[in-house]
């Protein structure tokens, strides 16, 4: 229904994709078993769908890895429906409304789970990732894909500011077997991406 993949889950947990937008913007949802409460990863687009989405696997709230229009194109209408908005302060201007605001480093209950948050400047510069605890779990956003960074050259943007969010607060902090979900595209791995981080800074994007 509505083209909703579980990619992963285990004995506590379910990540669920779904892919909307004209930029193919990937949606996760990250639900708790137990108590059948999730979370929205970015209110791309396709507002209809996504409610339909929300409404089937229990999100009681959304998390804005940035303000990009491409990733808060459903914004106002989860919020019409009663789903708090969550997003970074730098980030918050770019978006139609939310309701409050992300902090770097704590952690983001849904049921029995925990999001961590990480700020990872330099796509724009509230853009944040979103750390699964006790999984191989990283939701990445617009920062960090395969084959390297997210687009720097927008406004707000910073290439430097960008590899060294994606070089201190992912690489350093994240081993090898942690799955990158990046806001478009396939998944890749942390083990995958690491080595190539000085061929990114060398080719400049």
């Amino acid at each position: 229904m509505d083209n909703v993949e579980l990619v992963w889950s285990n004995a506590v947990a379910e990540v669920h994709r779904f892919v909307v937008g004209p930029i193919d913007n990937n949606v996760y949802v990250v639900r708790c078993r137990r108590s059948g409460e999730a979370a929205l990863l970015d209110a791309a687009n396709e507002h209809d769908r996504l409610l339909r989405v929300a409404t089937r696997l229990g999100v009681t709230s959304v998390l804005e890895t940035h303000g990009h229009w491409d990733h808060i194109g459903a914004v106002t209408e989860v919020r019409d429906a009663g789903i708090e908005v969550w997003v970074r302060r730098e980030d918050a201007a770019m978006l139609p409304s939310y309701d409050h605001l992300l902090e770097d480093d704590t952690v983001h209950s849904v049921g029995d789970l925990r999001l961590r948050t990480v700020h990872t400047p330099g796509h724009t510069p509230g853009s944040i990732c979103f750390a699964l605890e006790d999984t191989p779990m990283l939701f990445t956003g617009d920062t960090l894909f395969p084959g390297g960074p997210g687009n720097a050259t927008f406004e707000g943007g910073d290439f430097a500011t960008i590899i060294t969010s994606i070089d201190e607060r992912l690489f350093r902090a994240y081993d090898d077997a942690t799955t990158i979900w990046p806001g478009h595209g396939a998944s890749s791995s942390i083990g995958t991406e690491r080595p190539h981080l000085d061929e990114w800074v060398e080719r400049g994007w």
